[in-house]
């Protein structure tokens, strides 16, 4: 189907919301199992296939449907069933050997209580309460997350059934490029990647510069061990990504923008690609897209694995198909970046909550959060946690309310120790530190940050050195070796962690980290050996008791370090 006016889209529009408002209506039930990265690891795909065979042997009427993450990561694999019986409910851990119990709920209109998380709706359900009661869904607002875990991510029309694609359609028609700029102005969004500079502003800068053409990129990226946002959003929503980066492609005066999604993501460069796929079969890009006279194409591009990509001009690099590392700057990318034309680069969230602040005013979405730090923002965290997912809150929630609040507390058995925050790249705050809001600026003085919104809870089981060891081993890794700072000074600083963990270190050791670390931050090239060191210097200031017993006492609290144990020195040869 080939749309080629403003008309046909709108028909288009009003038909998927018909046929998307049916499902589960006329005696038939809709059954919806999601299928993203982290439910195929728990056997999702094995519960996909016994509902297909359990549900045609019983000869129920149904709609088996796919949809993506929803983001509550700890009920993996989930389904959510609604049907004539009873109104949408939620259930979780339903692998493939529990789905003749929900069948069997199916076939006697009941509701399988010992599988159901919760009911999709404001009342509770005969005996079943509404998600909106537990604090992990009633603490957010989903404003990104609106579509997870309810459309098909491989359908165009379930997405434009749920206001999908307006936004652009207003680009199209409606609104200048000078409009759809003040508007991100406006919302006063800032870069979700860990920047935190203001996109408006960038807008600004690309559509100003004088040399063409132009270029949008998105990056999407990710490459830090506990930061899953992106990839996430990609799997369960890739049309509203791809709409973003369409109408900033409008708004800049570019006719070609690029996602450059990490290469091991492969579920969500599959559906991204998908995405613009259909896009291009229902003339939402192409040459003079509807009619309007605008021109608009996008491609996708991946990583290799390297976590320097990540940063902005090493990934312009890889994109051009060159070795990824970083350059000096000025040039800024908006005056020259891709093929050395102005680009204006964004990270995947950013660009994702463009269509609803096109569709809704950036007044609206200036509206949320903190005025510092406007709209939501999408969290992710890792540990020992009753609850593991993704979450959209809006900003200026404490970081204390995340964790026992949003994400339940501590495991059963488990004790807090403190939270590492900023993916691989600030410190870690204690207990007495929580009751900070979680934004782009109030972290900063407590030697924590924001960055793209990952954290990791640790309990007593685990040894501050030992995890400083890890953090700094990563960013040894992923440097790209360019310049000298960082390609010298972070292997020794791993070294002289390790001299810690073996014993063989003197409290003098720890002005060196501190002097080292200084040199790291203020003369290295790129971001990535700017704040490489601050994960160190972070466990250095949360918790100084345990590197002075490693040092002074060979003893590690967690009992993980080989300090204490008998180390056999080199024979010296005769």
């Amino acid at each position: 189907m080939r749309l080629t006016n403003r008309r046909e889209f709108e028909q288009l529009a009003e038909s998927a919301r018909e046929k998307f408002a049916a499902l589960g209506t006329g005696g038939r039930w809709s059954i919806s199992v999601g299928m993203s990265e982290c439910s195929f690891a728990k056997g999702a795909r094995e519960t996909w296939d016994h509902f297909r065979l359990q549900l045609e042997r019983a000869g129920i009427q149904h709609d088996l449907r796919q949809v993506g993450c929803g983001g509550w990561c700890w009920a993996e694999p989930y389904v959510i069933v609604s049907g004539p019986s009873h109104p949408a409910v939620l259930y979780g851990n339903i692998t493939a050997d529990q789905v003749p119990d929900i069948v069997r709920a199916i076939e006697q209109g009941a509701i399988s209580r010992e599988h159901a998380v919760g009911i999709f709706g404001d009342a509770d359900y005969d005996g079943i309460p509404s998600i909106h009661s537990d604090p992990f869904f009633a603490r957010q607002h989903r404003v990104l997350l609106a579509d997870a875990g309810v459309i098909d991510p491989t359908s165009i029309e379930e997405y434009i059934a749920n206001g999908g694609y307006s936004a652009w359609i207003k680009a199209l028609f409606e609104m200048t490029p000078e409009q759809l700029i003040d508007e991100v102005k406006t919302s006063n969004i800032r870069g979700r990647g860990g920047a935190g500079f203001p996109a408006g502003i960038k807008w600004e800068s690309g559509r100003q510069a004088r040399a063409t053409p132009k270029y949008v990129a998105c990056n999407s990226h990710e490459g830090e061990p506990n930061v899953y946002k992106d990839r996430r959003l990609i799997e369960s929503s890739p049309h509203m990504v791809l709409e973003g980066i369409m109408i900033a492609c409008v708004a800049v005066g570019s006719q070609r923008g690029y996602n450059y999604i990490g290469g091991e993501h492969m579920l969500a460069v599959a559906r991204f690609k998908h995405a613009v796929q259909q896009a291009y079969e229902y003339g939402l890009l192409g040459e003079n897209i509807l009619g309007s006279g605008i021109t608009c194409h996008i491609r996708t591009r991946t990583g290799g694995g390297a976590y320097i990509c990540g940063e902005g001009s090493a990934l312009m690099y890889s994109v051009m198909g060159e070795r990824g590392q970083p350059r000096t700057k000025p040039p800024r990318s908006v005056e020259e970046g891709l093929w050395r034309r102005p680009t204006v680069l964004n990270n995947t969230e950013t660009l994702a909550a463009v269509p609803a602040i096109i569709r809704n005013g950036g007044a609206w979405y200036a509206g949320l959060g903190v005025p510092k730090s406007t709209g939501t923002k999408l969290i992710t965290f890792q540990g020992p946690l009753k609850r593991l997912g993704v979450v959209e809150v809006e900003m200026g929630i404490s970081l204390r309310d995340l964790i026992f609040d949003v994400y339940g507390g501590m495991a059963e058995g488990r004790t807090f120790k403190g939270v590492q925050t900023g993916g691989v790249s600030a410190g870690a705050l204690v207990e007495s530190q929580l009751d900070v809001p979680v934004d782009f600026d109030s972290l900063t003085p407590l030697g924590g940050m924001l960055g793209s919104g990952g954290f990791v809870v640790f309990d007593e089981r685990v040894c501050a050195v030992e995890f400083a060891r890890y953090l700094m081993a990563f960013n040894r890794y992923e440097s790209c070796s360019k310049c000298t700072p960082c390609r010298l000074g972070n292997p020794a600083l791993v070294e002289i962690v390790d001299r810690i963990r073996l014993g063989r270190a003197s409290m003098s050791d720890l002005k060196l980290i501190e002097r080292t670390s200084k040199h790291v931050i203020e003369l290295s090239l790129c971001g990535l050996g700017q704040v490489a060191p601050m994960p160190l210097l972070g466990m250095m200031q949360a918790f100084p008791e345990e590197f002075a017993e490693h040092i002074e006492r060979h003893h590690c609290r967690a009992g993980v370090c080989p300090v204490g144990q008998q180390v056999l020195e080199p024979v010296a040869a005769d």
